[in-house]
């Protein structure tokens, strides 16, 4: 049952409960307690909301940072993962295979303050090799969920 609580919760956080006690044919308390002891458990680890920045009129950036960096003995990439985290303008940091070791996504009003992000604060890192920086220029979808969902077109069709 907690898988099934997860996946639908994973695409509608504002569930209802009782709307999830009827789909999974259970009862409400049931369901509660099941989430309640995830949050627990630290299986459930928050919820959000997912905004189209754009459509809203908010000007903001979003860029994807590729990270090499020198391992540290005994601890791996722990302690410069930490570090990064900890700055409020990052979003999230993933420990990535391939090229770079670590992709860091953070979000900014300009392109020029994320750029000055990657040069004061990762770059001077001692462990950090070398970044590169992706911006985000259009979000089709996110998180599962399609951003722009087009208007159907009603044409009628005519034949000659």
């Amino acid at each position: 049952m907690r898988t099934q609580i997860l996946k639908y919760m994973e695409k509608n956080s504002k569930v209802d409960p009782s709307e999830l006690a009827v789909l999974l044919g259970t009862n409400e308390v049931t369901v509660v307690n099941e989430i309640a002891k995830m949050e627990k458990e630290n299986i459930i680890c928050g919820y959000h909301t997912l905004i189209n920045w754009e459509k809203a009129g908010t000007d903001s950036v979003t860029a994807l940072i590729e990270v090499r960096v020198t391992p540290q003995r005994n601890r791996g990439f722990e302690r410069i993962a930490e570090r990064i985290y900890n700055y409020p303008e990052v979003n999230s940091v993933y420990l990535i295979s391939g090229a770079y070791d670590l992709l860091v996504t953070i979000e900014g009003r300009t392109l020029m303050e994320i750029s000055q992000f990657v040069s004061d604060k990762l770059s001077p890192i001692d462990e950090v090799i070398s970044t590169a920086t992706h911006f985000i220029l259009k979000k089709y979808k996110d998180h599962g969920t399609i951003m722009n969902v087009k208007e159907k077109e009603e044409r009628i069709p005519v034949s000659l």
